[in-house]
């Protein structure tokens, strides 16, 4: 009858130390084994994270590519706007016991000019100021409107404008300023325009942006002269 096989060793109990085993070894420790239901899973916000971006830069690099073909294939350019021409048929200045007392009518010819081949501009109501003199010195004489119109390509607009001051209270001392200058054709001229511009382009049309035209400082005597400064263009905020 042979001898019946030796028993394996048993598992040695957490925390035992072996006798035999090296002075200061310590075995590693086991790391627990944790159930299915406590094993962390698996995030995916950092894939669809990754795929946003790349598609979000895909986005961004389509709209580049196309603002620059459509700047190259279209080259707009902003619209010109001028003072053409300047007349005060009427300034009377009258001294009363109560006051002085301006009386004024202008005749305005504004011009604006649309250079692009393949851009249209809409313009809505357009209100337009008239004053004169500089500084402290600026009287206004008066305000129009304009019905809207549209700029067409390559095309010139004249707006003619007319204001009226009836009876308008000014100081002896700047009334007197106002008719020299007027006399001696050295009166600054200053005009503003309020209105709203929007953009047409191969039948597609965009938003009316609200714009003031400003033209300031403009002398009589230049606008007799042929000399049409161009005016400044400003959005409104």
């Amino acid at each position: 009858m042979s001898d019946a096989p030796f028993p394996s060793a048993l598992n040695k109990p957490p925390g035992y130390n072996d006798p035999n085993s090296p002075a200061g070894f310590k075995p590693p420790p086991r790391k627990p084994v944790l159930p299915p239901s406590f094993r962390p899973k698996k995030k995916k916000g950092s894939v669809c994270c990754c795929c946003f971006c790349i598609s979000f830069s895909i986005l961004i690099a389509l709209i580049i590519i196309f603002a620059a073909v459509f700047y190259f294939s279209v080259n707009p350019k902003l619209p010109r706007f001028h003072v053409r021409s300047f007349q005060i048929p009427r300034f009377n200045v009258t001294e009363t016991p109560d006051g002085t007392y301006l009386d004024s009518t202008t005749m305005t010819v504004m011009e604006v000019r649309n250079p692009n081949g393949k851009m249209t501009y809409y313009y809505g109501d357009t209100a337009v100021d008239i004053s004169v003199g500089e500084g402290k010195d600026e009287t206004e004489l008066g305000t129009a409107k304009v019905p809207k119109f549209t700029s067409r390509t390559q095309n010139t607009t004249s707006l003619k404008v007319e204001t009226k001051a009836s009876n308008k209270q000014v100081d002896n001392t700047l009334a007197n300023r106002l008719l020299s200058g007027y006399k001696s054709k050295s009166l600054a001229v200053n005009v503003a325009a309020r209105t709203k511009v929007g953009v047409g382009v191969a039948g597609l049309k965009t938003g009316m942006l609200g714009v003031t035209v400003k033209c300031k400082g403009i002398t009589m005597k230049q606008l007799d002269g042929d000399d049409m400064p161009n005016c400044l263009i400003h959005t409104l905020r």
